[in-house]
């Protein structure tokens, strides 16, 4: 990576100014290189120079011609047009021409594996994302944690990491005897069967809508839970249909979101491992017994306690997820475990990982919570209790209609066939992409128009920009393969510059997006990318330059924006249909 690159240049640098003797040894703080501001002070930054300047006694503008003076001369001949020192003391770096046309080279060469890499080899990530509930509707709001979990899935994998998804299924809990006793009381078996989960979900909002009306019917259902657990056959017989209703639902969700997890483990897989893990948490005495419960208490109050097991001995989905990560880090053996779930969970999700650090089950550092924030309704937080959940397979069927209708429109030559098949990318693409622009800590509020928006900073826009680009390469009659393998180019406007540039950055967007856990940071950059692109559209003559040698480098440009826009949305889970 080009930062990287150049911080190892600058630390070579120094290293070899404190070789000499009035050169004083001194620990290199850490060398930040970043993006400037504004082209006039070069593609990348550093304030180093500013960093030692007291250590060494010198002006920050002398520190930094010191470290300029002592940049191994062949490579930065071959990297830099020039490098500067500007005030107060920033290190400007300005790539050369032949630096960037490597760069161009390099996409080219690399096609769909541009921008990935090898940081992740010998390591393991599990991702707990999605984790719908067994017997709920899947709402919009399931929408965040499976399209930005399965995001940041591609991401770690594209960067040689050995990834797991893991769809930890709420099919366990005290919900179940709700459920039960609902279908019990006022269910039809038959009917359900028909339409299981509008059934269900009617049925689960009128078991709290008499709640209200009777408090006994939550100990009813805490019974039937109970039983639940111990295995009754009556309880366990609806529990096993609700459980093949939904995941036949799932799947028909999951298959039209086009995601694809690993491994679909429901909290009940976890129930024979419960008593294991209670029983070492009080071996190891962490664990305590207070009013009949058995609770975790953390040091010095830090958090407040962690309920494993409640007064009547039923488990909580604490102990499950307790049991979840000592079968996580024993089948896997994962260097860190990442949880894409709501924001609401914060506090519970510091509880669980520093219990099970408590546990013994590894360092709660290795744990991290990728805590998105909730979809609302403009009336506030959507709740299957109340029934108020906005189907997601109801969004993603009106986007695909919107999106029909848009192409019908244009009157293209399309079949019909490959226009259902463009309209459900297009619409899909919509919906995800309103979502993962976003970062994953910001709440959104549901709005039909803003989610199905075809214009603007949406899916729909860039899917567009790389159709553009398609129909340029078809229009030049020239093959994709012989554009990949021009040898002689030369860089001549101001916007060729500055869309390869851009385009060489894509690497490092790629790596900052999974350290930070930011699918967001890669929508963004798509579309400045599309927008560049766009522009250099609009200025720059491509099937109608000057000469020969100009148009191709100018194809190459063109083949370059589109396989980084391919990959960039391959990476987000959203496709890139070559024709609108």
């Amino acid at each position: 990576m080009i930062k990287k690159t150049l911080s190892n240049l600058i630390e070579k640098s120094i290293k070899k100014l404190q070789k000499e003797k009035t050169f004083p040894k001194f620990v290199i703080p850490e060398i930040k290189v970043e993006y400037p501001e504004t082209s006039s002070h070069g593609d990348y930054t550093s304030n180093i120079a500013m960093k030692i300047a007291g250590v060494i006694n010198k002006s920050p503008a002398q520190a930094g011609e010191l470290i300029i003076n002592s940049l191994p001369k062949t490579t930065t001949k071959l990297l830099f047009e020039k490098v500067e020192v500007v005030s107060p003391g920033f290190i400007n770096f300005f790539f050369s021409e032949d630096f960037l046309l490597e760069g161009l080279k390099k996409i080219l060469k690399e096609k769909k594996s541009y921008g990935s890499s090898d940081i992740g080899k010998g390591k393991k990530i599990v991702i707990d994302y999605s984790a719908p509930n067994i017997a709920k509707p899947f709402g919009i709001g399931h929408l965040r944690s499976t399209i930005i979990g399965q995001a940041i899935y591609n991401i770690y994998q594209f960067l040689g990491y050995k990834v797991i998804g893991d769809n930890h299924l709420g099919d366990w809990g005290t919900q179940f005897g709700k459920l039960i006793y609902a279908i019990k009381r006022w269910g039809d078996e038959k009917k359900i069967a028909k339409n299981p989960i509008y059934e269900l979900n009617i049925l689960y909002v009128k078991f709290h809508e008499e709640a209200e009306k009777d408090s006994e019917l939550e100990g009813e259902a805490r019974l039937w839970f109970k039983k639940l657990e111990k295995g009754d056959r009556e309880a366990k017989r609806i529990w096993k249909k609700c459980v093949k209703w939904s995941l036949k639902e799932f799947d028909r969700i999951y298959k039209l979101l086009g995601i694809k997890i690993d491994i679909a483990l429901g909290e009940s897989f976890y129930q024979s491992k419960l008593k294991g893990i209670i029983k070492k948490a009080l071996d190891k005495k962490i664990a305590i017994r207070s009013r009949g419960a058995i609770i975790i208490p953390f040091p010095n109050d830090i958090l407040p306690p962690l309920m494993i097991q409640k007064s009547d001995g039923a488990t909580l989905y604490s102990t499950r997820d307790l049991a979840t990560i000592k079968y996580r880090l024993e089948k896997f053996k994962p260097t860190k475990i990442l949880y894409e779930i709501g924001t609401d969970q914060v506090l519970y999700l510091k509880q669980l990982f520093f219990a099970a650090e408590l546990l013994g089950l590894g360092d709660k550092k290795n744990y991290f919570h990728i805590s998105h924030g909730m979809m609302r309704l403009a009336s506030g937080k959507m709740r299957t209790r109340k029934g108020n959940t906005i189907f997601l397979e109801e969004v993603l069927e009106e986007a695909i209609k919107k999106s029909l209708k848009v192409i019908v429109k244009k009157k293209s030559k399309l079949s019909k066939k490959e226009k259902d098949k463009i309209a459900k990318a297009i619409g899909i693409g919509a919906v995800k992409y309103n979502d993962l622009s976003h970062h994953y800590s910001k709440d959104i509020i549901f709005d039909w128009k803003k989610i199905l928006n075809l214009k603007g900073n949406s899916g729909p826009y860039l899917q567009y920009t790389f159709v553009r680009a398609c129909s340029i390469l078809r229009k030049s009659r020239i093959q994709k393969q012989g554009i990949s393998k021009l040898k002689e180019l030369k860089l001549k406007e101001t916007q060729e510059i500055k869309l390869l540039k851009q385009l060489l950055h894509f690497p490092e967007i790629i790596e900052n997006a999974a350290r930070t856990y930011s699918p967001n940071l890669l929508s963004n950059y798509l579309f400045k990318l599309a927008q560049s692109f766009n522009l250099f559209y609009e200025l720059v003559p491509i099937l109608k330059a000057k000469d020969e040698e100009t148009k191709k480098t100018r194809l190459a440009l063109v083949l370059a924006t589109s396989q980084v826009l391919k990959n960039g949305l391959k990476l987000l889970g959203i496709d890139a249909p070559e024709k609108m």
